[in-house]
This record gives structure tokens, sequence and C-alpha cells, in this order.
């Protein structure tokens, strides 16, 4: 069963930048209008301007540490046919919503990054490469021109997490695979599924495979079953937002490409939608059809992120 739960205002990542206002000719060609900064630098930005957070060195670093996000080759894994192993953190802000994180990213993944994190309402600081500033700049004020939305997360079933490394793993492998579940402490009458690794039904030799894991869980939700399912690419990660009347479906490209007419299925009674692609701005949904319960769409091109609104 479809269900919407609950959810926390959306939070925009905020950059962490240490050097000094000799650097304010590139921050502010970047369009950055908001830093977290060291004290010793705060009120230099501030009389720039600028919204600054005063963050220091320790309070970053006593943040939970994200990798930086993107695609990568699978350990022990050669051949060109498989299916690219995607690195995001979508599944630790779902397991821990309130924890502080924090990105060190190395150039070229700030702005995926940023759209990580803002995707799924973290409370997170990203300590930016200066090549990456126009990239994340840019990033952040495609954030500032989007409709403003507090929609709870669809979840199609429930995850009970015990903490350990294994259930991460599964939570990981269910996330990229773009299986909505929500993070329990115990099993939830609103879910037909309700994952509990460990139990009769899902023992922890089956867990020892994620993959496969993923796989089975799949084939007892159905495909019919799912919120949303998208189709032409394995490197997109979505995150579905609805309270039944709207909806909003972010979509996250972390294959470092652009791809066009990406096609995506969501099920509910909407019958019309608006997308939004970093990069490019507001653009119409092709190939829309209502149908069986459900909305298609087409986007006619993506690179590292865009929104759906639909109603």
């Amino acid at each position: 069963m479809t269900t919407a739960i609950l959810f926390i205002i959306a939070a925009v990542p905020c950059l962490y930048w240490t050097q000094g206002l000799e650097t304010r000719p590139a921050v502010e060609a970047a369009g950055i209008k908001r830093l977290c900064a060291p004290a010793e630098q705060a009120d230099g930005w501030r009389k720039a301007g600028l919204t600054v957070t005063t963050i220091g060195e320790s309070e970053f670093g006593a943040r939970e540490a994200l990798s930086a996000p993107g695609v990568s080759p699978r350990p022990g894994v050669a051949s060109p046919t498989r299916a690219p192993w995607i690195v995001a953190s979508g599944w630790r802000f779902m397991r821990a919503p309130t924890t502080k994180y924090s990105y060190s990213a190395p150039a070229g993944k700030a702005a995926l990054a940023a759209a990580e994190a803002f995707a799924y309402d973290a409370d997170a600081i990203i300590k930016v490469d200066p090549a990456d500033l126009p990239s994340v700049g840019a990033m952040m004020a495609f954030f500032d021109t989007l409709p403003t939305e507090d929609l709870p997360p669809v979840a199609d079933f429930g995850v009970v997490d015990d903490g350990s490394a294994i259930t991460g793993e599964v939570l990981n492998l269910l996330a990229r695979r773009n299986l909505l579940f929500h993070v329990e402490k115990g099993p939830s009458a609103h879910y037909r599924l309700n994952i509990v690794i460990g139990s009769a039904a899902y023992p922890q030799a089956d867990a020892a495979d994620p993959s496969t894991f993923a796989q089975k869980v799949r084939a007892q939700l159905t495909d019919e079953q799912r919120s949303l399912r998208l189709y032409g690419s394995e490197v997109v990660i979505a995150r579905l937002t609805s309270d039944g009347k709207r909806a909003r479906v972010h979509l996250i490209n972390y294959g470092g490409r652009d791809i066009e007419g990406l096609r995506v299925r969501v099920r509910g009674g909407y019958s019309s939608g608006d997308g939004y692609v970093a990069g490019t701005g507001k653009v119409a949904l092709q190939d829309q059809v209502v149908a069986d319960g459900a909305i298609e769409f087409s986007l006619p091109k993506i690179g590292t992120y865009a929104v759906v609104d639909l109603k």
C-alpha cells in the first residue's frame, strides 16, 4: 500500500568556503548568495552582502562525512555490460534524517552533491573545489527558482532498521533500484510489506547479496504496484513526495552525462505536470499518457538534476 509519511521542511545545502575576501569576485560571479564560513571570515562576507552561517573546521569535521556522489567501477567487475555502480547517499538521509552531514567534494562533484542533499532535505554542508563555484552556484540558483512544495515522501513498503551494516547495504541497493521505502523501528500496519532482516521471510543469508535481495523485494511488491518507475537509465535515482493531490518527483542523474528521453511513471490521479531542469529551466513534459491509475511522461533532456511537479 502506498503511504505518505511525515516529512521535514526542505533544506538548502550550504557551501563551506574557507578562502578570504580576495575570492569575492569569483564568488559573486558564480552567483553565490549563501555561505558557511569560519568565524574569522564571516563578518567580512556579511559586509559583502552574503548570508553567512558561521562554521568552524572542528564543527565541519564533526558532521557525518559522505562519499562524493557519482558512478565508479564495481570492484572486481570489468564487464562493460554490467550496471554501473552508483555512489549515492539518499539511503543515509532516509536512515538518519536528523543527522548533520558534510561533503568534501572533489572537482566536478559539488553540484551533484548539492542536488542530492537538496532532493532529500538533508542538513548538509559542502566543501567545494574553487573550480566548481560556477556549477554549484548555478545549481543553488536553480533551487531558488523552484516552486515551494512541502510534501511528505512516498513509500511502498517498510524496512525495519536494526542499525547493522548489512541492513545498510540493503537500504542502499533498494534506493538505487528506485524502490520506495520507509525506514522503520518496527513493522507498520501501513504497509503490505515490512522487511525485517533476519526474520524467517528475509533471512540474513539472503540479505548477504543485497542485489538479489532487492530483486526479491521488487518481485514481491510487483512493478504494477510501485508508486514510481523510471525507464531509459540505470544512473538516475528518483525521490517521490506527494499529499495525494500533488506530487513532486526529484530526478538525480549520477552518470555525469546528459540523458535524453528519460521516461517516468507515477501512480496516482495526476493529469498534468511541469518539468524543471537544472541548466535549462522550465520544460514541457513530452508524450504524456494518463491511464490505468497512473501518469507517464518523458523529459527531453536532463543533466545533473530535474524536478517534476504533478497535479
